[in-house]
């Protein structure tokens, strides 16, 4: 509470002091700060950086690496295996081979885990650092744009609409501000700001009228303020300090979540049924126990963790090379899985780049006067300066003599999205002022009362009215985007214009722009359609230019629906509308997060690219908000994702991306729990009827290390194409599916297995049946045992990846990469050969004899051939496989 207070007076101390008071405090003057005084300032008031909390020690990263809910379980049983096999065993029997390669496993695991994580963080911020936004800062006598971070106290900022605030400032002027403080206060409505000086104290430190805070952002208006405050000491720094708000998880977190724990039951259930099974037909119960904690480890993915990470990390690498920069690793899986992407029609399906085509009279005629005033409007607006602006300025600078254009500004009302225009009034040398005001058409229909025919002003009837609109209309039909431009001589107010001031005004005539539509558009949405994406139009333009951009594209539109109608409709008859159509028109910002709402609660995954102030409430709303890099700062800070090029086409490679790394992911999960389930159900059915442990404790440790370690080579193979035309979602269900199907499947050749081993190689080469043998003899039979059976589970294993990875036949229809058929080629090699060295007999292991790898590659085939068989079954049943 007393922090509070003491915030509260610091704030009551900037808002009550007037400029010069100000200036005085942190040494400045009108022309802002010097480089040296920068530095100064810096070390004095310290970074324009926010700490949220306190950053994670290494150690405490080191601790998450290796503290998770399988490496605890391995952690768990190498202690008591420790305990088994070295303290409690008699000196001859001591052997800590078992409790090394338990915490081996845990070592590779954990490492792993914490490379992947240091990485990803530093790749996160990489790409992170490609995305900069930044301030309009006054330095040296002129506004430079600098990034955010290099802002100290005393630096002089100007804002317009569309900006972050990019610190704690004190207001020096204001025009018809507007600041959204949903941020820190969550208040719905905007809140206007004034620079006047305030005195006494306010009930809070956000209702100060005079003082902006970091963390909010410019709706309309435009203003200039000095920075007061920076990084930790912002009232949002504050907030970010002492509230440590963890992030909602997303669907893919809680599925890795669920499976890790249904993986986790699954052991905890299976392990002591094995345990109890063979207690009793062996007799021997500290074996039975030793072999139960392997078949545990044996459960365990402890590689899950690491895998994840480093598919996340190289999908968003992977994208970033592809124009896609994504700032939160986690939104990777809502990217592949979106289904329906809501656009802007500016910029996105149109080539952005806007050409001032026509400016002309009320009468249609070419006129250099509607030019010249609506130069002077968009050339004197402080605001942000849209691309119509643009277009203006350089039609003007080439047609019209500019520096014989000789004004003074004297006020402005900047443009906002309910009135949809703007005005600036401006004084000639001999002292005649003027408002000069531009917008939509309607809109300046709407506030004018004349209108100026061949240089004569007349009062507006309803007849010229719809003679401009029949004008306009056909413009828009030609997808020309059209404004009209009114004036008003001497107006009465000076120094305190208003709206209230935009009446009886004259309409001069109007200006026709052109915005063709991209080249690669229409071919950008056949191929978002074709991978299972619907493309809406949610724009704040008129319904005659977006149909015709619409037409242009090859868009289908069967009605447009007007955020008029939209604003009558409950959500439940919304979610209908936005179900049923595909192209909105005139829509305010509200309206377009409505929209993105209802197409959510439709059960959809739902993408909203935009870069305008208008979008950033839909990004925010969306699953996935996508921005571009020349964006407003609002709409980048409000994205999960940054194009890099403002292209539908760029935006498809990334979807597909997205897919992969889903798929990749996707691949490790399914295939290692059924092949879990498969080994614990054959371990079963051996342990009833098997004399001896179907395979020793440390044989089930070494044969999962390498098959974890094949493992790894995952996040580097490729999809099937057709994989990547549908999105993907989590669906956690699928899982236990997968190892219902797929589980017992690789359990019927291990039997086969079994009763090869057991009943014909064995018997074979040791010289008899096992019952028949000698002690001595039948030690030989078991280790031969092991071994048939340890080659056999690590081909099957192994191999299964290949053969669930796609639903096309392996090796013929569909091949991995290089990597992972290298890697896992690798691990096959190795478990063959171990029998035959000298740490394969360390484990156990006898060498085999030849007609035993007939045998085996007979079994592999058939394997294979089931799997394929029975993925038929299953993608008929449940439509896909991964």
């Amino acid at each position: 509470m007393e922090k509070k207070k003491e915030t509260r007076k610091v704030y009551a101390g900037f808002a009550s002091k007037n400029k010069q008071q100000l200036f005085d405090l942190f040494q400045t003057t009108q022309k802002g700060l010097s480089s040296e005084q920068v530095e100064n300032l810096r070390e004095t008031y310290g970074n324009n950086s926010i700490s949220y909390g306190k950053k994670t020690p290494f150690i405490v990263e080191v601790i998450k690496a290796f503290i998770t809910p399988f490496t605890l379980v391995l952690i768990a049983l190498g202690i008591i295996s420790f305990i088994t096999e070295y303290l409690l065993a008699a000196p001859a029997d001591k052997d800590l081979f078992g409790v090394i390669i338990i915490f081996a496993m845990v070592l590779v695991s954990g490492t792993m885990t914490l490379i992947q994580s240091v990485r990803s963080n530093q790749a996160a911020e990489k790409l992170k650092s490609l995305v900069k936004v930044t301030a309009a800062v006054k330095r040296d006598g002129e506004y430079k744009e600098i990034p955010m971070e290099e802002i100290v106290c005393g630096d002089q900022v100007r804002l317009s609409a569309g900006d972050m605030i990019p610190a704690d400032m004190r207001l020096l002027s204001a025009k018809d501000l507007f600041i959204s403080q949903a941020a820190l206060t969550g208040e719905s409505y905007p809140v206007e700001k004034h620079a006047t000086v305030c005195s006494g104290r306010t009930q809070s430190e956000t209702s100060y009228e005079n003082i902006a805070f970091m963390g909010s952002n410019v709706i309309s208006g435009s203003a200039e303020g000095i920075i007061i405050s920076v990084g930790n000491d912002t009232m949002f720094g504050h907030v970010a300090q002492n509230l440590s708000q963890k992030p909602i998880k997303t669907s893919f977190e809680l599925g890795i979540q669920k499976t890790s724990m249904l993986l986790i039951k699954f052991m905890a259930l299976m392990a002591p049924t094995v345990i109890v099974i063979n207690g009793f037909t062996k007799g021997d119960w500290l074996e039975a126990f030793l072999f139960g904690l392997s078949v545990a480890v044996g459960l365990t993915p402890e590689m899950l963790p690491m895998i994840v990470t480093t598919n996340l990390v190289k999908g968003a690498s992977a994208m970033a090379k592809k124009g896609t920069v994504i700032k939160n690793l986690n939104a990777i899986q809502n990217f592949g899985a979106i289904d329906v992407l809501c656009t802007d029609k500016t910029g996105t399906l149109t080539q952005d780049k806007i050409i001032l085509e026509y400016h002309m009279d009320c009468e249609g005629n070419e006129n250099d006067r509607v030019l010249r005033h609506a130069y002077l409007n968009s050339y004197y607006q402080t605001g942000l300066k849209n691309l119509l602006d643009v277009a203006i300025i350089d039609e003007a600078v080439e047609t019209l003599d500019t520096e014989k254009i000789r004004y003074q500004k004297v006020d402005e009302i900047p443009f906002d999205f309910e009135r949809r225009r703007m005005s600036v009034v401006v004084a000639d040398p001999a002292g005649k002022t003027q408002m000069i005001t531009k917008g939509a058409i309607e809109e300046m229909l709407s506030i004018s009362s004349y209108i100026d025919l061949g240089g004569e002003v007349k009062p507006l009837t309803a007849e010229q009215r719809e003679t401009v609109l029949a004008k306009v209309k056909d413009l828009n039909e030609d997808g020309l985007r059209v404004i009209g431009v009114a004036q008003k001589t001497n107006p009465s107010v000076v120094g305190e214009f208003s709206v209230k001031d935009e009446s009886e005004m004259v309409l001069i005539g109007y200006l026709a722009f052109l915005d063709p539509p991209k080249e690669t558009t229409k071919q950008a949405l056949k191929a978002l359609k074709d991978h299972g994406v619907a493309v809406k139009v949610l724009t704040g333009d008129n319904e005659l230019v977006t149909r015709s951009v619409c037409r242009q594209v090859g868009l289908q539109i069967n009605e447009l629906i007007t955020g008029e109608k939209i604003a009558e409709m409950s959500d439940k008859e919304l979610g209908k509308v936005a179900e049923a159509h595909d192209v909105f028109v005139k829509l305010n910002p509200q309206q377009k997060a409505r929209l993105t709402t209802a197409l959510r609660n439709n059960g959809h995954t739902v993408g909203f690219l935009g870069d305008g102030i208008n979008d950033a409430p839909a990004m925010k709303v969306a699953d996935i908000g996508i921005s571009v890099d020349t964006a407003v700062d609002i709409a980048k800070e409000s994205a999960d994702v940054i194009l890099l090029e403002k292209d539908l086409m760029i935006l498809e490679k990334g979807l597909l991306s997205g897919r992969e790394t889903f798929g990749n992911i996707m691949k490790y999960i399914k295939a290692t729990a059924s092949s879990n389930f498969g080994n614990m159900f054959s371990v079963l059915v051996a342990s009833t009827f098997l004399p001896f442990l179907p395979m020793l404790p440390l044989q089930i440790l070494f044969l999962n290390l390498i098959y974890d370690v094949s493992c790894i080579s995952l996040p580097w193979d490729r999809m099937d194409k057709e994989y990547l035309h549908e999105p993907k979602k989590w669906e956690a269900s699928s899982i236990g599916k997968f190892m219902v199907y797929f589980g017992p499947t690789s359990s019927v050749f291990d039997i086969t297995t079994y009763l090869l081993m057991y009943f014909v190689i064995c018997p074979a080469v040791v010289g008899g049946s096992y019952h028949t043998l000698t002690g001595s003899q039948q030690v030989l039979f078991i280790a031969l045992f092991h071994a048939g059976w340890f080659v056999e589970s690590l081909w099957t294993q192994t191999l299964v990846l290949h053969a669930l990875r796609t639903p096309k036949v392996p090796f013929l229809q569909s091949n991995a990469t290089f990597i992972m058929f290298s890697i896992t080629t690798l691990g096959i090699l190795v478990g063959s050969v171990l029998p035959f060295t000298n740490f394969g007999e360390g484990l156990g292991l006898l060498p085999l004899p030849g007609n035993y790898w007939i045998w085996l590659i007979v079994t592999v085939i058939a394997y294979l051939g089931l799997v394929t068989f029975m993925k038929k079954i299953y993608i008929n049943k449940f439509g896909e496989l991964l």
